[in-house]
């Protein structure tokens, strides 16, 4: 028995060892990026979009763009290698044909490789866009966690709540990216506000809006829940330029 126990431990250390494995985000403080990943890369997965491997690795999403040669929209394709070291990224790996309403590209092996991110385009930024971001609080509940910028600190604020309370666009800007691939987020939303300014909503129950969709502020985007975490709790994050800053610096007193 102990001989098959120290053989699992051993395969587990060296499974985990093979290839480049993705950092693991740690909200409550163990593996927290206080700078962006400069060495490495990662393999795109279907659902994934420019804006949340650039936020899983703390790059704003236009470096980790121009440094793998990614024109905007940002689209990006299942099985494409993103670098952090500056390079450009290798071709897609081809995957199952594209639906005839979404676009698509030829692969390096002439085969036709659907996008994992293809929201709409943005429209020509509006003064609106360009300047500053009218900031107000994403839920009602009651802070329990505060910023903190000490290596493993957490990179945004906590807010209690009850389940299914509404969680709600801290701004006006557009949806990219719905989903729960980043770990410790559970069920997230990314919004952009402008060229400058992204945010972020985890932990939700149910996310109310679509990927490409743009949101009012104030508007409800998803229901208060507790996937990735321990309680029922709203994580919300704000990053200009792709580093995190105190939340409370810019939403307004309450």
């Amino acid at each position: 028995m102990r001989v098959l126990l120290c053989t699992l431990i051993l395969l587990t250390f060296c499974g985990c060892a093979v290839g480049n494995p993705p950092p693991v985000v740690d909200l409550y403080g163990k593996e927290s990026r206080a700078a962006p990943v400069r060495s490495g890369s990662h393999q795109v997965q279907r659902g994934e979009t420019l804006y949340s491997i650039a936020w899983r690795y703390g790059w704003d999403y236009r470096a980790l763009a121009r440094a793998n040669h990614i024109p905007a929209p940002y689209t990006i394709y299942p099985g494409q290698t993103i670098v952090f070291a500056g390079g450009p990224s290798k071709p897609a790996t081809p995957t199952t044909p594209a639906p005839a309403a979404s676009p698509s590209r030829p692969s390096a092996s002439g085969a036709t490789s659907t996008p994992v991110q293809a929201p709409a385009p943005p429209k020509p930024s509006s003064p609106a866009q360009a300047g500053p971001v009218n900031w107000q609080w994403p839920a009602n509940g009651k802070l329990v966690e505060r910023f903190s910028s000490s290596s493993g600190g957490r990179r945004g604020v906590a807010i209690a709540g009850h389940h299914g309370e509404p969680v709600l666009a801290a701004a006006a800007g557009r949806v990219v990216y719905k989903g729960s691939g980043l770990t410790g987020y559970g069920n997230l939303l990314i919004i952009k506000h402008n060229e400058r300014w992204l945010s972020a909503y985890a932990h939700n129950d149910e996310m109310l809006v679509k990927e490409g969709q743009s949101v009012k502020a104030g508007e409800r985007i998803a229901t208060m829940g507790a996937s990735g975490t321990f309680r029922t709790q709203l994580h919300f994050e704000i990053r200009k330029d792709g580093q995190p800053i105190d939340p409370l610096t810019v939403l307004p007193s309450r």
